[in-house]
């Protein structure tokens, strides 16, 4: 039976993150992904989570106290693009993956949205640091106001990946209506 996008997503991160791994959850949002990064590196890993909203910094804070995960989580209210400012040289040398819900905080103001740039800039430095068989996955919505300017740069650079040094995934239902999200999973050798 095929998987929805986002049980997809969390079953590429289960096959690839290890218990000990330092994790980005690159967009909070309301927390979803945040718990599930938590559960799976176990307290001897750590999640950072990144999101620029208060409201999902907040969100993603009250989903973890409620569940009982937040010891090993550590929540910023900045750009995923700054994410090399919060994380410590130790924590860095066993980044294992990281995950991004692109497009905007549901239930949200609408029109603060991710943007190309920014993701961009956060993949390549997620890509340096990123171990090997470490996976970054990209949940992107495009079907919002900028939505497809992201997706098309995003393609346009994950195009561009030397295949010696990563396999790039796409995953998605081409007969859905409605711009559906779809998932690009990036591996590293």
């Amino acid at each position: 039976m095929l998987k929805g996008i986002l049980q997809y997503a969390h079953h590429l991160l289960k096959n690839n993150i290890q218990q000990g791994d330092t994790v980005i959850d690159a967009t909070c949002g309301n927390g979803n992904d945040t718990l599930f990064l938590s559960q799976l590196t176990g307290p001897s890993g750590h999640v950072f989570g990144f999101d620029i909203q208060p409201e999902a910094i907040q969100n993603t804070s009250a989903r973890l106290q409620m569940e009982g995960s937040y010891q090993n989580t550590t929540l910023i209210q900045d750009s995923h693009s700054n994410f090399l400012h919060h994380i410590s040289v130790d924590k860095l040398t066993r980044l294992g993956g990281a995950i991004f819900n692109l497009g905007y905080l549901p239930g949200g103001d609408k029109r603060i949205i991710t943007t190309g740039d920014s993701t961009i800039t956060a993949l390549e430095g997620i890509m340096t640091h990123l171990k090997a068989k470490g996976i970054i996955v990209l949940v992107i919505y495009h079907g919002h106001s900028g939505g497809k300017e992201e997706m098309e740069d995003i393609m346009k650079y994950a195009r561009l990946l030397d295949q010696k040094l990563f396999s790039v995934l796409y995953y998605g239902f081409i007969n859905q209506k409605n711009k559906p999200p779809f998932i690009l999973a990036i591996e590293k050798k």
